[in-house]
C-alpha cells in the first residue's frame, strides 16, 4: 500500500477504480492529473511480469487491466486513477512484444498484456543495445514501449529487405531498420 496520509491506496482499489474506467475501451490516462500518492511496492520485471510486494501477480486479468491505468511521466511510472496516482517501478519496458503478424506492409505486434499495435509513423520501432546485443522496442501507447521478445525478432528478421544498405520491415509506409 502506498500511504497519502490519512487514506491507504491499495491494490484492490486501484483494480476496482481500474475496471471501472476500462468499460469502455483504454481509460483516458493522459487526460489524468490526480495527487500523486506514494509508491506502490509493484515492479515490471525484464521479461513482462508484474510483481506485487515481491511476488508475482498470477492473474493475467488483473496485469491485464493494471496495464490499462499506467502511465509514464518524466521517465517514472504510474498507476493512475482519476483521484489517484501511485508510482511503481519498471526495469525495463513495461510491456513485451510476443508475436507479430507480418505483412507486406503492415507489421502488427501483439504485446503480453493483450495490446495490438501496427508499427508506423506513430508506433516507431527502435532499437537499442549493440550490434551483438540489439535490444528492440516498439511504442505502444503515449510514451509505453514493449520489448520485442527474441522469437518475434528473428521473425522480423527472416522477413527484412534491403532499403538503402540497410535490412529492415516496412509497415505502414515506414521502413524501420532491423541493424544498428
Amino acid at each position: 500500500m502506498a500511504d497519502r496520509g490519512d487514506k491507504a491506496v491499495s491494490v484492490e482499489g486501484l483494480a476496482a477504480a481500474a475496471s471501472r474506467a476500462a468499460k469502455k475501451g483504454l481509460p483516458p490516462v493522459h487526460l489524468w492529473n490526480p495527487p500523486f500518492c506514494g509508491d506502490l511496492d509493484m515492479e515490471i520485471r525484464a521479461d513482462g511480469s508484474w510483481f506485487y510486494q515481491g511476488t508475482p501477480i498470477g492473474r493475467p486479468a488483473m496485469v491485464r487491466l493494471f496495464s490499462t491505468i499506467l502511465k509514464r511521466e518524466e521517465g517514472r511510472f504510474f498507476l493512475v486513477t482519476p483521484a489517484e496516482k501511485v508510482g511503481i517501478r519498471v526495469v525495463d519496458a513495461p510491456f513485451v512484444a510476443v508475436d507479430a503478424d507480418i505483412e507486406p506492409d503492415a507489421v502488427t505486434f501483439t504485446t503480453n498484456v493483450g495490446d495490438r499495435v501496427t508499427a508506423g509513423p506513430d508506433n516507431l520501432v527502435i532499437l537499442r543495445g549493440t550490434a551483438d546485443e540489439p535490444r528492440p522496442y516498439v511504442h505502444v501507447r503515449a510514451g509505453l514501449e514493449a520489448l520485442i521478445d527474441r522469437k518475434t525478432f528473428y521473425r522480423l528478421a527472416a522477413a527484412a529487405t534491403e532499403d538503402g544498405g540497410r535490412m529492415g520491415i516496412r509497415s505502414a509506409g515506414v521502413f524501420f531498420p532491423l541493424e544498428p
